[in-house]
């Protein structure tokens, strides 16, 4: 066996791993970037799902304050209790909220 030969016989094994490895790892990114559009479309609807709860009290609490207005609405103590309940899981949510962004700022 010549030197030559003895090259060949070393790196042909591995090139051939090397590029098994290039396939698998480029295989691998493309699961990550496919996981990272998942991560990043599951943030956009749970924003979109709490502006919509937002929107959904302040619509509740709008109507009821309406509502309370109205000289022959006779309003008993539910809808102010409800009113109150729905102001107060507002500022609680909106307080959990501003925690969680601060928290993943620092």
């Amino acid at each position: 066996m010549d030197a030559q030969t003895i090259l060949l016989a070393m790196s042909l094994p591995s090139a051939i791993t090397g590029f098994c490895f290039w396939l698998l790892e480029r295989r691998l990114m493309k699961g990550q970037r496919a996981e990272e559009k998942k991560d990043e479309a599951r943030r956009q609807n749970e924003a979109i799902v709490i502006e919509g709860v937002m929107a959904a009290i302040t619509l509740g609490e709008a109507t009821a304050k309406a509502v309370q207005r109205i000289p022959d609405a006779h309003c008993n103590g539910d809808m102010h209790d409800a009113l109150t309940y729905a102001t107060k899981v507002k500022i609680k949510h909106r307080d959990f909220i501003r925690e969680q962004g601060i928290d993943a700022l620092y």
